[in-house]
């Protein structure tokens, strides 16, 4: 059993967070990454070609991640490749010890840097749980057998910083269905927009089914929050999130409290299972916040 899984089986809070995107340089790469994450969360998550941007293999990086003792989480897109493709990467990283996958749609390539490419999309995300579970109860889509059966412990990503909340309730229904047991939710800037997703969650007791995660992200500057409002599919940031940072006279520190606020707000609300921290810096951000949270290292949780 993976740690992840452990962790939520258990009830106790769960951190996760997003390892920065690898380039190459070897499992020494990968290590610098993890330092300033490692004593703090349960798993790592390992991106998939983010935001249609090519990078080091999910798969190798996962590896490499496990190889330096930290639990991994690879995602999968449904963009770049198909069925056959997807099973085999799945039933690979299982062979190496790799438990937690998060399936994922993708974003189509034209968010990305290379927007010719011809994109696949022959399975949706949902789908993609369906396949995972599917290989976990020993058998391939074609119904072949698949011996041993890998262990998995299967998520996938919702978005919750939006209504209408029915229709983003029923999306992770259809998850739960198929076979997630955590979903990571889409960063909101928004708390109300939360609320009205856990509620919807606990009046439909999906959060007795799966472990809800809402996602944090720490940036550094209002461009960057901009950014993120422009370009990342998904994520909206108020107006007033915006000019509240670019007013501050320290707007590293100002996003800092915007982070802190948004996780001592999710972290109040009942059914959240755990964080999913997100810095796109490779600094002691992640530290920092579980320590302002009262949240312990993951060793002593």
């Amino acid at each position: 059993m993976s740690r992840l899984e452990e962790t939520l089986r258990a009830g106790r809070l769960a951190v996760t967070a997003e390892l920065p995107a690898v380039d190459g340089g070897g499992v020494p790469a990968v290590e610098r990454r993890l330092e300033p994450l490692r004593d703090w969360v349960d798993a790592v998550n390992v991106t998939d070609n983010t935001a249609a941007h090519a990078h080091a293999s999910p798969l190798a990086v996962a590896i490499a991640v496990l190889q330096s003792s930290v639990d991994p989480v690879m995602q999968l897109v449904c963009r770049d490749r198909n069925r056959l493709a997807l099973q085999s990467e799945i039933v690979g990283a299982a062979m190496h010890g790799i438990e937690n996958v998060c399936c994922l749609t993708g974003d189509d390539v034209s968010a990305g840097d290379e927007p010719e490419a011809r994109a696949v999309f022959d399975l949706s995300g949902t789908d993609l749980v369906d396949v995972a579970r599917t290989l976990s109860e020993g058998r391939y889509l074609s119904g072949r057998a698949l011996e041993p059966p890998p262990r998995l412990f299967i998520g996938a990503v919702e978005t919750a910083g939006s209504p209408p909340f029915e229709h983003r309730l029923q999306r992770a229904l259809r998850k739960a269905d198929a076979g997630a047991r955590f979903l990571q939710l889409q960063i909101s800037f928004a708390p109300q927009d939360l609320d009205g997703f856990m509620d919807a969650a606990r009046n439909s007791r999906l959060s007795d089914r799966v472990a809800l995660m809402p996602s944090i992200s720490i940036l550094s500057t209002g461009r960057a929050l901009r950014i993120m409002d422009e370009r990342v599919p998904g994520v909206e940031v108020p107006d007033s999130v915006i000019t509240r940072v670019e007013e501050s006279d320290d707007e590293a520190r100002e996003c800092f409290e915007l982070a802190c606020e948004l996780a001592e707000h999710a972290l109040s609300l009942p059914g959240v299972a755990g964080l999913h921290l997100i810095s796109f810096r490779q600094d002691d951000a992640v530290a920092r916040l579980c320590e302002r949270l009262g949240i312990a290292a993951a060793a002593e949780r």
